[in-house]
């Protein structure tokens, strides 16, 4: 399509400026976002509940608040980031200078997707911003309030030719991803993933993709009972389960299996009550064609928590007896359906992770550091969050990005900034004298020296 053609021309040319560049054009634009994100607060959070349902608390903490922490710390450290470092030059190079420069890449695409569809478009864009580029925002069709509420803010407060969101389908997407951009930063399912990749790979565009998979939550027999049972169901539960690192299936000792099951239904009843159906804080599925994916989990096991529904909504669900071989355990969930299976020594459940894709996230409650230890020694997963759901990707200090099928790059903090970042090497050399030994014509006597002064 000509317009987002012409758009992204608009931005290069804008980049070109140098505008974007400086530390104080940087740290100004993340104070704008941060206001503008304040005054559409409201907006923003009534755009969340009517696509996804969601409480004004987790749309604060997940996806608001969030936002706010991620600027918050990027401005109080950009200075440092951009600073140019020197590094150690080769005796080879005498009286020579080397440092690593960063710059900006240029004009960036980010694609988000529905289920945190503000914090998972504003989050890298705070990345971009900070490594000074321009940066074009497709936000998820399937949320479309919230896309639209992205598109009035950003239009109102930034110029076009440096920041921009496009709204649309596929078609919409399609025409972004013909453009030959800096980089290109994805969040959504594996199979849309290698399509954006394959894109890509037509302008050898460097990819981010943030992917997903199925992300496993051991629960040993030394883990306390009640405690490990609330912190995974509002792991799980959250969104309607609608999370990307939401614990996908439990592995438990077979000895604590029953009184964890009876802990998670009272964790669910404290939370949204005897009904959460009826609960207007429990989230709904994002669609009628996810929900129906959902619905046909539900016979592949024995029910043990809910399995009610209602409209778009599926009550907090717990399945027990499930074949390896049965959907729900081969594909993403995404949705709050918590598949249960028993083990009776620690390296079933290993094995069980290790023959299956690297996912994004692993949990483990124990007591025990050796089994801890374990489990992050015999496993590979994007992140871990030991005794605890979740709470491991608000800490900006840590990278949070997928491996393997589960996504590739990382963000966050730093990260966020260096995945927008070219790392410019530059040696210097003095105009005060100069080693003939190098140049032709090349002689034995030279190539003695050479291998004396690199042996």
């Amino acid at each position: 399509m000509g317009e987002m053609t012409n758009l992204f021309r608009a931005q290069k040319a804008y980049f070109r400026t140098g505008q974007t560049h400086a530390l104080r054009f940087r740290i100004q634009s993340l104070c704008t976002l941060q206001k503008a994100i304040k005054q559409f607060e409201p907006q923003i959070m009534d755009a969340l509940h009517a696509d996804l349902q969601k409480s004004q608390t987790e749309s604060y903490i997940s996806e608001i608040g969030f936002s706010y922490d991620e600027i918050r710390f990027v401005k109080n450290h950009l200075h440092k980031w951009m600073k140019p470092k020197r590094v150690p030059t080769s005796w080879l190079h005498f009286w020579s200078t080397s440092k690593i420069v960063p710059e900006p890449l240029g004009s960036v695409l980010i694609i988000g997707p529905w289920n945190y569809p503000f914090q998972l478009i504003i989050s890298p864009l705070i990345g971009a911003i900070a490594a000074g580029n321009c940066a074009i925002l497709k936000p998820s069709e399937c949320a479309p309030h919230t896309s639209h509420v992205l598109k009035t803010l950003i239009t109102e407060t930034f110029d076009s030719d440096y920041i921009a969101v496009c709204e649309g389908g596929v078609e919409q997407t399609q025409a972004l991803l013909a453009q030959p951009f800096d980089h290109l930063f994805f969040t959504g399912g594996t199979t849309i993933g290698k399509i954006v990749m394959k894109a890509a790979a037509e302008h050898l565009t460097p990819v981010t993709l943030e992917l997903g998979g199925k992300s496993p939550c051991i629960v040993h027999k030394d883990a306390p009972i009640q405690l490990s049972a609330t912190r995974i169901a509002w792991g799980k539960y959250m969104n309607a389960g609608q999370t990307c690192i939401a614990p996908d299936y439990i592995l438990i000792h077979e000895s604590i299996k029953e009184p964890f099951i009876q802990a998670l239904k009272s964790a669910t009843t404290r939370f949204w009550g005897t009904d959460p159906l009826t609960n207007p804080a429990y989230g709904k599925i994002i669609n009628q064609r996810h929900f129906e994916r959902l619905k046909t989990y539900l016979d592949q096991g024995t029910l043990r928590i809910g399995g009610t529904f209602n409209g778009q909504s599926l009550a907090p669900t717990v399945i027990d007896e499930v074949p390896d071989d049965a959907p729900v355990m081969q594909d993403e969930i995404f949705g709050p359906i918590l598949p249960i299976r028993t083990y009776t020594q620690l390296d079933e459940a290993v094995q069980f992770i290790q023959n299956r894709p690297k996912p994004l996230a692993l949990y483990c409650f124990s007591k025990q550091k050796e089994v801890l230890e374990a489990i992050l020694a015999q496993t590979s997963s994007g992140g871990v969050c030991l005794n605890d759901t979740l709470v491991h990707i608000s800490n900006p200090h840590l990278p949070f990005g997928g491996v393997g099928q589960s996504g590739m790059g990382a963000y966050h903090g730093f990260k966020s900034f260096e995945i927008f970042t070219h790392y410019k090497s530059v040696l210097r050399k003095t105009l005060l004298f100069d080693l003939p030994l190098r140049y032709p014509p090349y002689t034995q006597k030279k190539l003695g020296l050479f291998k004396r002064l690199m042996p």
